[in-house]
Formats: C-alpha cells, structure tokens, sequence
C-alpha cells in the first residue's frame, strides 16, 4: 500500500500556495475611487449584507460538505443502499452544471470581454481551450498515479505453495482492486476540490467587491444554496475516499472557509479592486476555464460513468436507472436555476 502522507502534504501545500498566490494578483488593479459623502449609507449597507454573505456561506458550505459523515450511521444512506446512488446522481448533477452553467459562462465572459485587446483574447476561443487541456490534464494526472500504484501492487512476491496459492491469490487480488479503488477515490476527491476552490475563491472575491444593492441580495442566497450542494457531492467523494481524520479535517474547513475568505478579501479591496481590468479578467477567465475543464471532467468520468456504466447494481435495476437519470436531471435543472437566480 503506498504511502498517502506525502500526497496529502503536497496537496494542503499547494492549496495553500494557490490561495496565497491567487488573490495578490486579483487584488492589482490600479482603480482607486473615494467614496462620497451621499454613499455612506449604502456602504454601510452594503458591509451589513456582506458580513451576512459570510456567515450564510460558511454555515452552508460547511453543512453541505460534513453532511455525508454526519449522516453515515444512519442505515438508509448507508453507501450500500439504493437511496445513496440516488443523492451521488443529484450531487453530480450539481457539480455537473456548476461547470457547464456557472463557471464556463464566466470563464468566457471575462476572457471575450471589450476590454481586453481583440488580439489574441477575442480572436481564438481560450475558454474552450483551456478547459479542454485541464480535463485531459486531470486525465493524464489520474491515469498517472492509478497506474504506478498498480503495477506497485504487481510487483509484489505472490505466494506459490500448492493449495494456498489459489487462496491467497484472491485475497491479493481483492486487496490490489480495493487498494486502487482507493487511490481513485483519494485522487478524485482531491482535484475536485481544487477544482472548486478555485471558483470559490473568485466568487467570493467578486460578491466581497460589489457594490450593487441589486446584485449582492439575490447572489448572497445563490451562492449559500449553491454551496451547500456543492459541499454535498465534495463531503461525498471525501467520505469515499477514506482519509485519515485529519486530512478529511483539512479538506472539509479548506472548502468551508475559502468563499468567505474570499468574501473578506473582496470587501477589504473593494475600493481598488476593478473587475474589469485587463489584469483581473486574464486571470479569472484562465482559472475558471481551468475549474470548469476539472469540475466537468470529475462530475463525468469519475461519478457519473463509474455509477451508471460500471455499477453492476445500477446495470440490474432498471428503476434504479430511471431514478438516478432522474435525480441526475433534478441536480443539473437546480444548479441551472441558480445561475438564473444569480443574474436577477
């Protein structure tokens, strides 16, 4: 079995670099405004919906992401159940239009914007592209590690002794496939939630800078619903993955605190912070176009393809199928409205 810790290390590290990295370079704009006198109680207002922005985002993401583990002993959401496919088909449906109908539109809003030169950001599709190259590199990176732990597994002495030989060869066997199930679902859950913090932190930052009484009311509640379903299907694949306790610990405050950081960061900037600079639109548009390549990518071939392709018990029940295709639609059809919801 190889050794998780260093993957885990790696993994908060980079996190940690990404963030720390992330929001000085959104934060350059060269903008500066002073507030006038007559906007003083908006302002005012303004910060009252913001702080209720955070605590109603991290009360939600956070009950979203620890509602998997809080609800394990409790027989009908056993992962054997039925009823467990059903909420892994609404989750990925949720993740699913998250990278369809939130981040890709925004990816290409910001990158096909009049404000950046026409040559080369409006005249070839970056958005397509990038996203594009980030699914196939979340592929190759899976591919990758699920391989060298396989043929680590095969490199190990197998017992030859007569009758025992056919006993302990199934019991390897056994171990390897539930040793590279495991692997899958720990490099699953990982880049997934990279691929989610990344749009956390860029929409964080954009509510915590808004100055629209219009747009932050309708956003603050978008946002809360939307990462509570997202938190979901994240503390699910996190549950599969069976981490140690305090990596699951680490994994589920990172998603839990990175949109209200990211909302306290807007707010402390929202004076020089200008969207609509070249600078801050170049690498927002690559980042969410990065996120949404990830997010489609997992929602597809890790949890969508693994239940209903490769899911004996999906494949014999056909009203299961027709359940879950169901709740798949009903995730999707909620995350689009959202985004409706967002925009009004």
């Amino acid at each position: 079995m190889i050794e998780f810790r260093r993957l885990d290390l790696n993994y908060s590290f980079f996190t940690i670099l990404f963030l720390i990295f992330l929001l000085p370079i959104l934060t350059s704009s060269a903008c500066t405004s002073e507030k006038k006198d007559e906007h003083r109680n908006e302002s005012k207002l303004l910060i009252r919906y913001k702080l209720i922005a955070i605590a109603s985002v991290l009360v939600s993401g956070a009950l979203g992401v620890c509602l998997p583990f809080l609800v394990k002993n409790i027989p009908f959401f056993h992962p054997e159940k039925v009823f467990y496919l059903l909420i892994k088909a609404f989750a990925a449906g949720v993740i699913l239009a998250t990278g369809f109908v939130h981040v890709l539109p925004d990816a290409n809003d910001s990158l096909t914007s009049p404000c950046l030169s026409e040559n080369p950001w409006r005249r070839f599709p970056f958005t397509g592209f990038v996203a594009m190259v980030s699914a196939i590199g979340t592929l190759m990176m899976e591919a990758i590690a699920t391989g060298y732990h396989k043929r680590s597994e095969l490199r190990k002495p197998q017992p030859v002794d007569g009758d025992e030989e056919n006993d302990h060869a199934v019991h390897f066997h056994g171990s390897a496939s539930n040793s590279s199930e495991l692997i899958r679902h720990r490099i699953i859950s990982q880049v997934l939630e990279l691929g989610i913090l990344v749009h956390s932190v860029i929409i964080g930052v954009s509510l915590g800078a808004c100055q629209s009484q219009l747009t932050i009311k309708p956003l603050v509640a978008a946002l809360s619903f939307h990462q509570f379903f997202e938190g979901m299907g994240l503390g699910g694949c996190i549950y599969q993955a069976k981490f140690n306790h305090k990596t699951m610990a680490i994994m589920v405050v990172f998603f839990s605190l990175t949109s209200p950081i990211g909302i306290a960061v807007g707010i402390a900037i929202s004076n020089t912070y200008n969207e609509s600079s070249s600078t801050a639109l170049i690498v927002q548009g690559l980042l969410l176009s990065a996120s949404a390549g990830i997010l489609i990518y997992m929602a597809l071939v890790d949890l969508l393809a693994a239940d209903f392709i490769n899911n004996t018990k999906m494949l014999s029940n056909p009203k299961l199928q027709l359940g879950a295709s169901f709740t798949l639609l009903l995730g999707v059809c909620f995350m689009s409205l959202m985004a409706k919801w967002g925009e009004s």
